[in-house]
């Protein structure tokens, strides 16, 4: 396993966090925009927008585009709390931008379990988008791909660590 000049953090493994997370920060970057724009101007066509039941931005400005849909029960929908889920995306994945930096076990842990989150967020979009909105957004999908992928790319570098504790002792 090639080690790069990251630090001890395996030169694929930088290659593919920065990848994912990149991706993920423009795919919800995008989200966001086209949200916006929906909101401001209801005409808006987002690229995204193939057809009736292809729309993200009906996903985006639906009441799950905020807070998971969730969030609104606990404060009021206009609260400062209640952010579209793109804003915790752009965090999210700065986040593992930011920890996949360091090789302490704490920010692997860390790394772990905000994919974990993050794939209990993807599933529970993904059946509001399959069996609420009954609609198919691909800039959604490819979030939840993202998610997936990041998580093994996490896995990968928690057992890694293990691996190489134990090498030490």
């Amino acid at each position: 396993m090639g080690q790069g000049s990251g630090g001890g953090v395996p030169t694929w493994e930088r290659k593919a966090r920065c990848f994912l997370c990149v991706f993920g920060i423009l795919l919800s970057v995008y989200a966001l925009h086209v949200e916006l724009s929906k909101e401001s101007n209801p005409d808006y066509r987002a690229v995204c927008d193939l057809g009736e039941s292809v729309s993200c931005s009906k996903v985006f400005t639906s009441r799950w585009g905020r807070g998971f849909g969730l969030v609104q029960f606990l404060v009021a929908e206009d609260h400062f709390l209640n952010q579209p889920n793109s804003i915790l995306g752009i965090i999210f994945y700065t986040l593992q931008l930011s920890l996949g930096l360091s090789v302490s076990p704490r920010a692997a842990m860390l790394l772990v379990l905000s994919s974990w989150v993050s794939l209990a967020g993807s599933l529970y979009l993904a059946s509001i988008l399959l069996f609420v909105l009954e609609d198919l957004c691909l800039v959604c999908i490819s979030t939840y791909v993202v998610n997936l992928f990041l998580m093994l790319v996490n896995l990968k570098r928690r057992s890694g660590l293990a691996v190489a504790r134990e090498k030490a002792e």
